[in-house]
């Protein structure tokens, strides 16, 4: 791997794995999940193909993040309007 892009690399991980914390299946299920995927691409050295696979994680991230503001902002509707019926 390129020295520039591994800590692009590292950080991606350790943001995921932040963000796994959260998982509604399980911080554990999340982060095996995890390493799994990025054992599977470990082997990849050109630099293209890993701003590919950075450009991926990062959409994970946006996605992740969507997840959990919709599940807050549904619990906090529960909690303040009466249910719709």
């Amino acid at each position: 791997m390129a020295n520039p892009l591994r800590g692009e690399v590292i950080k991606l991980y350790k943001n995921l794995l932040y963000l796994g914390r959260e998982y509604p299946k399980g911080s554990v299920y999340f982060r095996e999940r995890l390493k799994n995927a990025f054992m599977k691409n470990k082997d990849v050295t050109d630099p293209d193909q890993i701003r590919k696979l950075v450009d991926r994680g990062e959409f994970v991230i946006k996605e992740l993040e969507a997840l959990y503001f919709l599940r807050k902002y549904r619990a906090m509707k529960q909690r303040y309007y009466e249910p719709e019926h």
